[in-house]
C-alpha cells in the first residue's frame, strides 16, 4: 500500500506555499525600500569573490542576501505542496496544475531577480519581477481555496463580471509597479527610474482602484444570496482600507513604513480577490477530475 498524505497535511503545505510567496513580496519590498537592491552587486554570487555577503557589503548585502535565501524557502514550500497533492486523495488535474505552475515559477522568478541585479535595477525588470510574484501568489491562493472552500452557484453574467473586476485589479497592481518605477524608492541610490511622471501615473493607479471598488459593489449586490457574499464583503473592505493607505503614503511623502504596509495590503487584497474569483468561477472554468497517473 503506497503512502498518502492526509487532506489536512495537504492543506497545510498549500498554505505554507501561499504564505511563503506572499512573504517574499514583502521581503523584496524591504530590499528596495532600504536601498539594498544592489547589496549583492552581482548574481548568482553575492560578489565576484563569494556567494555570501562579506564585511565590505555591510547591512545592505545582508538584507539582499536574506531575500535570496527566502527564495529557497518558497521553492521548498512549493515542491512540498506539489508532492503532497500528488501523493494524496486530494489529487486532481486542476490542483496538480496549480501546484506545478507555482513550483516552476520559483526558478523563473529567481532568474528574473538575477536579471534585475545584472541590469542595475532596471525599473521595468523590477516591475516584471513583482508581477511574476503576483501571479504565483494568485495561483497559490486558488490552490488553497480549491482544497478548503465551496464554490458558489452564480450565473454566467456574475462570473464574467468577477473576471472583469479581477482583471482591473491586476491592471491596478501593474500600474502600482509603474508608479514605483517613477518614484523615489529605486532600491539603490544609483538606480535609474523609468522617466514617467509619478503624479500622473499615481492618479491612473488610484482611478483603477476606484473602478475595481465600484465593480465590487455591483458584485456584492449580485451575490447577496450566494455563499460568495462574505468574500465580496472582505474584498471590498480590504480594498477601501488599502486605498486609504495608498492616499496616506502619497500625501505624506512615501514613508517607508506606509509603503511596506501598502504593498503588504495589496498582497492581502489579491489573495481575497482570488478567493472571490474562485468562488464565482463557473464549473466549465475548472475541473475536479482525478489525476490519472
Amino acid at each position: 500500500m503506497s503512502f498518502e498524505f492526509s487532506s489536512a497535511t495537504v492543506r497545510r503545505f498549500a498554505w505554507a506555499s501561499l504564505v511563503a510567496n506572499a512573504a517574499i513580496i514583502v521581503s523584496g519590498a524591504l530590499v528596495r525600500l532600504t536601498g539594498s537592491g544592489l547589496g549583492c552587486p552581482t548574481w548568482p554570487r553575492c560578489s565576484d569573490e563569494s556567494y555570501v555577503p562579506h564585511g565590505e557589503l555591510g547591512i545592505h548585502g545582508v538584507i539582499e542576501f536574506g531575500n535570496r535565501l527566502i527564495t529557497f524557502v518558497v521553492g521548498i514550500a512549493a515542491v512540498l505542496a506539489l508532492i503532497a497533492i500528488w501523493k494524496s486523495v486530494e489529487r486532481t488535474t486542476f490542483r496538480m496544475r496549480l501546484a506545478l505552475f507555482v513550483a516552476l515559477g520559483v526558478p523563473l522568478q529567481a532568474g528574473i531577480g538575477g536579471i534585475t541585479v545584472l541590469t542595475g535595477l532596471n525599473p521595468w525588470i523590477v516591475g516584471l519581477h513583482l508581477v511574476l510574484s503576483v501571479v504565483m501568489v494568485a495561483l497559490a491562493a486558488w490552490l488553497v481555496f480549491d482544497l478548503s472552500a465551496i464554490y458558489g452557484q452564480v450565473n454566467s453574467g456574475t462570473s464574467r463580471l468577477s473576471i472583469a473586476a479581477y482583471t482591473v485589479l491586476c491592471a491596478s497592481i501593474y500600474l502600482g509597479t509603474v508608479v514605483t518605477g517613477a518614484g523615489p524608492h529605486a532600491g539603490d541610490s544609483g538606480a535609474l527610474r523609468n522617466g514617467l511622471d509619478p503624479e500622473t501615473w499615481s492618479k491612473l493607479h488610484a482611478w483603477s482602484v476606484w473602478i475595481f471598488v465600484a465593480m465590487m459593489v455591483v458584485l456584492l449586490w449580485r451575490v447577496r444570496t450566494d455563499p460568495a457574499q462574505n468574500r465580496a464583503i472582505a474584498v471590498l473592505v480590504l480594498s477601501l482600507a488599502q486605498g486609504g493607505i495608498g492616499y496616506a503614503q502619497y500625501f505624506t511623502g512615501l514613508p517607508i513604513s506606509l509603503v511596506i504596509l501598502h504593498l503588504a495590503g495589496a498582497t492581502v487584497v489579491l489573495i481575497a480577490a482570488t478567493w472571490f474569483l474562485a468562488a464565482t468561477a463557473k464549473a466549465e472554468t475548472r475541473t475536479s477530475a482525478r489525476f490519472v497517473s
